[in-house]
């Protein structure tokens, strides 16, 4: 006979919310990477010839960091 390991609900039910976590996760990685467009070398190397960041001033920008929380933060 097999040794059986229990878990109480509580210790059940974190280690079933962390793997549906980690899950989306991996998901939504693998979704974005399906909505980011391939840029070969060549491409790449013409982007950067025509659009340096020097050409714009950092006001142009918004740092976005911020919105997007620490993964390790509960929801």
């Amino acid at each position: 006979m097999e040794p059986t390991i229990s878990l109480d609900a509580q210790a059940l039910k974190a280690l079933i919310k962390e793997s549906v976590r980690e899950v989306m996760r991996e998901e939504w990685f693998k979704f974005f990477e399906m909505l980011t467009p391939h840029v070969d070398d060549e491409e790449q190397a013409d982007i950067e010839a025509n659009f340096s960041p020097s050409d714009y001033d950092d006001e142009d920008f918004i740092d976005v960091t911020d919105w997007f929380g620490d993964e390790s933060q509960t929801q």
